[in-house]
């Protein structure tokens, strides 16, 4: 987590990103993209335009230290060139608190109405006793929910409290990527890298109107030529029944057979369908919903469906 200051702030930071920083409302985020000069993925953010003059950002931890590296060195780039731009790292923690009884649970502990807080807003406050705590309504899970920036000093007591509450579990990686998967949500390093660009990921919609004109953005002659004459390979999810002895379809351990080349980069039996469901990449011809594929799984070939994402219905929340 990092706080971004001073007037440029949003040019230090859309210098970066596909996203538009610029027309984020105060206290309100976006999911977006930081690329390279080819059009790869070099990591997904979460980008706040914060009502405390500053922007607050959320990287993967698995990328935290070249994400670093990079800000830090635009942070010089644009310093000396004259602008106005301050990079802080942040040593909070932070608590993502998803699922259905999110709401109840937490409003025990605050003094704000969580009601006013739409999907991908935030807002300082104190939860249960602890001041100073940015929650965000947001979650890589599909499911309502929030995630808690907390003072790291204070994330334990602020853990075992809302584990007081029968409702409240801890919950493992497996449980967060079933989830993510059914939501249909790229994970960074397995179905998103350096490789892939925003157009073979099916991720344009990260790309601001604005700055698609501008084309100011790293990698942008790259993604703009893709979307104008579409990639040769795209992110398709898929489905697939249950294989011999119920065995899931797994990144690395799986792919498309031969006649249709491709790659599963991500794949667990669904809890909510109590189906196989996968993602990856195969010619762009072949990834329509509802095109028949097999994939192969230790040397056998199991039928699989393309289809629509998400797999599972989303449940993110929209105050009225």
């Amino acid at each position: 987590q990092s706080r971004v200051y001073g007037r440029d702030r949003v040019k230090f930071m859309e210098s970066l990103v596909v996203g538009d920083i610029a027309e984020l409302k105060p206290d309100q985020g976006t999911l977006t993209l930081l690329t390279n000069e080819k059009g790869g993925i070099v990591d997904d953010l979460i980008v706040t335009n914060t009502s405390e003059e500053h922007l607050y950002v959320v990287s993967n931890a698995g990328c935290a230290d070249k994400d670093l590296a990079i800000m830090k060195d635009r942070v010089k780039e644009l310093q000396a060139a004259g602008s106005d731009v301050h990079l802080e790292v942040m040593d909070n923690a932070l608590l993502a608190l998803q699922g259905p009884s999110m709401a109840r649970v937490l409003q025990a502990g605050l003094s704000n109405d969580l009601g006013k807080l739409s999907f991908m807003n935030s807002a300082t406050m104190t939860v249960f006793g602890v001041p100073g705590c940015r929650v965000t309504r947001c979650g890589y899970t599909g499911e309502d929910g929030v995630e808690i920036s907390v003072p790291a000093a204070r994330a334990v007591e602020l853990v075992e409290r809302l584990l007081g509450d029968p409702e409240v579990w801890l919950a493992g990686l497996a449980a967060r990527d079933s989830l993510r998967l059914e939501a249909g949500l790229c994970l960074y390093g397995n179905d998103i890298d350096e490789t892939t660009t925003p157009v073979e990921a099916s991720l344009v919609w990260t790309l601001g109107k604005r700055r698609r004109t501008a084309m100011d953005f790293p990698g942008a002659a790259v993604i703009m030529a893709q979307i104008k004459e579409k990639p040769k390979r795209r992110r398709p999810p898929r489905e697939a029944p249950m294989g011999a002895g119920g065995g899931g379809v797994r990144p690395r351990s799986a792919r498309c057979a031969p006649a249709v080349p491709g790659t599963v980069t991500s794949g667990c039996p669904s809890p909510s369908l109590r189906k196989n469901i996968a993602m990856g990449y195969v010619e762009a011809a072949y990834g329509r919903a509802g095109t028949a594929l097999a994939v192969e799984v230790r040397k056998q070939q199991h039928p699989a469906l393309v289809t629509k994402m998400p797999f599972v219905p989303t449940h993110y929340y929209m105050a009225k």
